[in-house]
């Protein structure tokens, strides 16, 4: 009878991973509601995914049609919303297929029947904000930005932390020492202040953001793979790989760099989880993405300068923390996952 096969430390860890059911079953939640963002378009839209009118098809979603092409009297981009283009697309032949929620994060609502901010209706299922856009619509395009600027300020920020820890880790000595005095001083700057002034002094877009966040969110990530550059440099498989004359590069990204990289991917979930947080911050301030786009933050300050609008806060509180909770959920049980003690001593 043969013995099992001896699991590999990273098939170990994985195993490990779906035994913690909150973080196991946060990723997948979260991976989902990002997917189907993706799909915002198709899923929250003011425009019919397709439409038929006078034996003709049309997509709209995809097209910019005039009031003109619907019986309309005006060469303008047509508004699906408008009850005369209603009334055609109801008669005989006709039809048009919306999105199941038939609201972009633009729309206006101009035909509520209570004024701004509104309730929650069928028209607007969550309500509207202080300008009469559909809060659901809002919310659901503003965790797919949020979303997508976390990942892209965590993948900027690991690559500036691996990088400028390995080099220190790597070479040690005066240039260790030099490089940590720099980082030193940059960590000093108060981070939310420095934020706030470059916002004020250039005009406000999202790579701008990214760049900003991003400055700051690499220090982390560099302090630990420089911990483990340090730790690794005297071990034995890097003296015989020097022996061998292999270059300082492929001892770095070839030998060093994969068993160094356990703090960087914990720390990952963290970072996005951070990075939301700057981003909600600043555009609650009034000073993050260009106004009109569709931000948490700007949510939020609606709901402190509509304190009778309930549905504002309430909605938008859940977003976030919600979207918080499961990265803290998914970042934990990485952690544990990952922990080198439990990977050399479980034998599973």
């Amino acid at each position: 009878m043969t013995e099992p096969r001896p699991q590999s430390p990273a098939r170990r860890a994985w195993l490990r991973f779906r035994r913690n059911r909150p973080g196991y079953w946060s990723l997948w939640l979260f991976c989902l509601l990002f997917i189907l963002s993706l799909g915002a378009e198709l899923l929250s839209n003011d425009r019919p995914i397709v439409a038929r009118y006078v034996g003709q098809w049309y997509f709209p979603i995809a097209q910019t049609l005039p009031e003109t092409t619907f019986g309309g009297d005006f060469d303008t981009p047509t508004d699906y919303h408008d009850p005369f283009i209603r009334e055609q697309f109801e008669q005989p032949g006709n039809f048009a297929l919306f999105p199941p929620n038939p609201n972009h994060y633009s729309t206006i609502n101009y035909f509520a029947k209570e004024p701004a901010p509104s309730g929650p209706t069928r028209e607007n299922l969550l309500g509207t904000d202080d300008r009469g856009r559909d809060l659901l619509a809002r919310l659901f395009y503003g965790f797919r930005l949020s979303v997508f600027f976390a990942l892209v300020v965590t993948l900027v920020s690991a690559v500036l932390g691996v990088l400028y820890g390995a080099i220190q880790g790597f070479f040690a000595g005066w240039t260790d020492i030099a490089m940590e005095r720099a980082v030193e001083i940059w960590a000093a700057m108060p981070t939310l202040y420095m934020l706030i002034i470059f916002s004020a002094l250039f005009s406000p877009g999202f790579w701008l953001l990214v760049t900003l966040i991003s400055a700051f969110g690499w220090l982390g990530m560099a302090a630990y793979v420089r911990a483990e550059f340090l730790k690794n440099r005297s071990l034995d498989y890097v003296r015989a790989a020097r022996a061998l004359g292999q270059s300082r590069r492929r001892i770095i990204f070839r030998h060093i760099l994969p068993n160094a990289l356990t703090p960087v991917i914990t720390l990952l979930p963290f970072t996005m989880a951070g990075a939301i947080g700057a981003l909600t911050s600043l555009d609650f301030l009034g000073l993050g993405l260009p106004p009109g786009s569709p931000s948490l933050g700007e949510l939020l300050a609606q709901g402190k300068a509509n304190l009778d609008a309930w549905w504002i806060s309430v909605s938008t509180f859940a977003v976030l923390v919600g979207t918080l909770m499961l990265l803290v959920l998914i970042g934990d049980a990485l952690r544990d996952a990952l922990d080198p003690r439990k990977l050399v001593g479980d034998g599973q």
